[in-house]
């Protein structure tokens, strides 16, 4: 497809990110994006909403998935917001499944959502999963939509390995530099992991999941999630933009631009791609960069 097709098409790429109060999802957003500011809201249609009322609506205990967070910095991301389930029970799951079932079918593929993000913060006194996470991946159809789970906070295990390690008579030197190493081995064949993929108990499993360490902090590296964002997009188009979106991993785009634009080269029995097509074909992947030839 013509790069100038795909941003006619779908110009903005749509994600919804679910979570617990305090899970970090505002902070992952900001790194996504590559700011500190904070996101304008709109309403459903298209109207920007004054923050004092979004703030006076949300001590009501209030909340609208239907809102779209839009950061300056980065306007081609469209976020929804969910609280998660734990304060509005089976009332807020409802809204939540709802939502997800209308925006999976919607037919201007610009209006659907995209890709999904769960956050489970890693920082808790309990980090099993709730009800609220065995819900969603037990009952709630996401249909065709990619959900990856985020477990975020991550670097709340590293005391936990710290701890292991100096009980067990490490210097405290080698125990803070082996401790993300063994907090990742360790949590990779927890419990938690193998419950999240058991066909037993889990009958809709994310696509994959990802760990994110300290994303508090400014050189936080969100290229984890970006590069395991793209690989579960089947869709090219959808692919595409996102890959050209983000504007924190310029590897990526270079890898996907290279990748792609080779296999179109190699194909069997397709025209072979003239000098003009072929860099408008290599910088459809790169950001803000738009081709027409």
């Amino acid at each position: 497809m013509d790069p100038s097709d795909i941003k006619k098409k779908i110009n903005r790429f749509r994600i919804l990110i679910i979570g617990r109060a305090n899970a970090g999802k505002t902070t992952i957003l900001q790194r996504v994006c590559n700011t500190k500011g904070n996101p304008e809201i709109f309403n459903s249609a298209g109207e920007k909403i004054d923050a004092a009322l979004l703030t006076a609506s949300r001590e009501r205990g209030e909340h609208d998935i239907e809102n779209e967070l839009v950061f300056p910095k980065n306007p081609g991301f469209i976020f929804h917001d969910s609280r998660g389930f734990e304060a509005g029970g089976e009332s807020e799951y409802d809204k939540v499944n709802t939502f997800i079932k209308a925006r999976s079918k919607e037919a201007n593929m610009k209006n659907r959502i995209h890709t999904i993000w769960y956050c489970i913060p890693m920082d808790q006194a309990s980090r099993c999963f709730t009800e609220a996470e065995h819900k969603f991946f037990s009952r709630c159809d996401t249909g065709s939509i990619p959900v990856i789970v985020l477990f975020t906070k991550f670097d709340a295990l590293y005391d936990v390995e710290f701890a292991r390690l100096i009980e067990n008579g490490t210097s405290r030197k080698d125990a803070k530099k082996l401790a993300p190493t063994h907090a990742e081995k360790t949590f990779a064949n927890g419990s938690q992991v193998k419950f999240l993929y058991d066909p037993k108990t889990i009958q809709r499993p994310p696509k994959c999941h990802v760990c994110l360490p300290d994303m508090n902090k400014d050189d936080a590296d969100c290229g984890p999630l970006i590069e395991r964002t793209a690989e579960t997009l089947d869709d090219q188009v959808l692919q595409q933009l996102f890959v050209s979106t983000q504007q924190t991993n310029l590897e990526l785009c270079m890898k996907y631009a290279v990748e792609k634009t080779l296999a179109e080269l190699v194909a069997p029995n397709v025209i072979p791609l003239s000098a003009d097509v072929a860099i408008a074909t290599l910088g459809c992947w790169f950001p803000h960069i738009w081709y027409v030839c």
